[in-house]
């Protein structure tokens, strides 16, 4: 789905995203996180809102036992509250859970988990008021961004710490950010010209009881891992060339007799990618056939591809998803506790992606490898070196990748593994999805830099054998790369331009420029 935008006295004007419970998808997470596209709520999920939230009020006037509304949370659920004290249990319940810990989420990880929280609480099964939830989307719209500590959730009760720091500032309290600034609560709305809300009863619970902080940060990795991914079959086929590698192994028919559909994805990619090479070879010419890590990239990252696929399967369910407890059905007049706040489903997709783009980054690696050591690369100078003894050229470059890949299978073992019971065993059974979720992203930042570190040492591998030999398409890779990174031809600190190769990579530029060329890749 596509942004549109329309023409606003001489400047470009996003059309709002709407909001309604449904059809919120990553592309458009993503308008919103990066391109500040401003959101709306449609008229339905406003009539919704409002006839839930009447539901509410008549529930507490009618002085009935409903969980988190008349009673208390967690192991407290069988304490009943008194209709008058409702209102305070709300803003006492924000206040005692707002204790994670841990540095703040980035500013888009946080617009994210804003919008996912608007997006389930416009689907009218939580009770809150439509003022409540307006605050919460002129927050996006005018930037200010609650400081939300990254650690503290279980990642099932929802992700009740983390969350409640979001609902401090709605109420004036906690910290924001605002225009770069780091305020009060309160500071940061008046500044935007916004002002707090008080909450109402069961309004607290609701914006605090789901699984937003573990699928905001699990749509923006996917985001940045099917960019990767395409990316890392990008800088494999660059290493291909310069290895005289042989593309036979990339045929149709190969994969049409294994037919997974990712798998085929990749090896048209490759074949489109290194077209018009004059460095590839055939078989038998040098060699009969490759080592794995650039025999199989078919397979392999095909396999990644499989992977996130189901990811964003799952992230697709999640973000339009009621997460919170107990839901209303306005509809039947039903109240229903239930258990949608825990986290498995995300868990699950997390732990999975860390381990597939693990792979990603294991057999990036083994490429490096294959560039800098002299017995593997068919020729190249040790280490990619220009006076080899005198220069070492690119040999530490591969230790700093075998670290991050060996970080990465660290990371990689599976939070959702793990349970450790909370409320006097009342919620005996969690998730650690928002944990893995963590990990996910840090393992995709780790990816960036390993596939970085295979760039830099296949456009120092292409000044030896021809840089007029490379493809079409891999040589504006090379090109884009050179603008960052001169060759290294006399030794010096490469720390800085893995970084910036990194960063440039998860932004994506360079593939769109690759793309002008090839099409658009799988």
């Amino acid at each position: 789905m596509a942004i549109e935008y329309k023409q606003q006295e001489g400047s470009l004007e996003a059309t709002p995203v709407l909001l309604d419970g449904a059809q919120l998808i990553p592309e458009l997470v993503a308008a919103v996180v990066y391109d500040n596209v401003p959101v709306e709520l449609d008229e339905q999920s406003l009539r919704r809102v409002s006839a839930c939230r009447k539901m509410v009020d008549e529930l507490v006037d009618a002085g009935q036992v409903v969980y988190g509304v008349t009673t208390g949370f967690g192991k407290f659920s069988d304490v009943t509250i008194s209709p008058q004290d409702a209102v305070q249990l709300q803003v006492n319940l924000i206040r005692s859970h707002a204790c994670a810990v841990g540095r703040p989420l980035p500013e888009p990880t946080v617009r994210a988990l804003m919008l996912l929280r608007a997006n389930a609480l416009a689907k009218g099964h939580s009770g809150i008021r439509l003022e409540t939830l307006q605050l919460l989307i002129d927050c996006i719209n005018r930037g200010v961004h609650p400081v939300v500590p990254e650690q503290g959730s279980l990642g099932a009760s929802g992700d009740l710490a983390p969350l409640s720091h979001l609902a401090l500032v709605l109420m004036g309290e906690g910290e924001a950010f605002y225009q770069g600034e780091r305020l009060s609560g309160q500071k940061a709305l008046t500044n935007a010209g916004l002002k707090p809300i008080s909450l109402q009863a069961k309004e607290g619970l609701a914006l605090i009881n789901g699984t937003q902080i573990m699928t905001s940060i699990g749509t923006l990795a996917l985001i940045q891992s099917q960019r990767l991914a395409k990316i890392a079959d990008m800088i494999a086929s660059l290493t291909l060339e310069c290895l005289r590698g042989i593309p036979d192994a990339f045929a149709e028919e190969v994969h049409q007799v294994r037919p997974y559909p990712e798998q085929i994805g990749v090896a048209k990619n490759l074949c489109m990618l290194l077209r018009g090479s004059k460095l590839t070879t055939r078989q038998g010419e040098l060699r009969v056939q490759d080592a794995y890590s650039l025999r199989c990239l078919p397979q392999v990252h095909g396999a990644t591809r499989q992977v996130l696929a189901y990811v964003e399967d799952k992230l697709a369910i999640e973000m339009n998803a009621a997460t919170d407890n107990p839901l209303l059905f306005v509809d039947k007049g039903l109240v229903i506790s239930g258990g949608n706040f825990h986290g498995q489903p995300i868990a699950f997709a997390m732990d999975f992606l860390k381990i597939g783009m693990s792979e990603l980054s294991n057999i990036s690696e083994r490429r490096t490898e294959r560039l800098v050591n002299p017995a593997l690369s068919g020729g190249l100078p040790a280490f990619l070196s220009h006076h080899p003894g005198m220069s070492s050229g690119m040999m530490i470059t591969q230790y700093v990748s075998a670290s991050i890949v060996s970080e990465n299978k660290v990371l990689a073992h599976p939070s959702s593994v793990d349970s450790i019971p909370s409320s006097a065993n009342q919620e005996d059974h969690v998730s650690m999805g928002t944990t893995a979720a963590r990990h996910a992203a840090q393992v995709i930042d780790n990816v960036s830099k390993v596939l970085a570190i295979e760039l830099i040492c296949a456009a120092e591998a292409a000044e030896f054998v021809g840089t007029e030999g490379l493809a079409p398409a891999t040589r504006i890779l090379y090109d884009k790369l050179r603008v960052l990174v001169p060759p290294v031809v006399e030794d010096r600190s490469t720390s800085r331009d893995i970084e910036n190769v990194a960063n440039a990579l998860l932004e994506g530029e360079w593939l769109q420029a690759v793309e002008a060329v090839t099409g658009k890749l799988f």
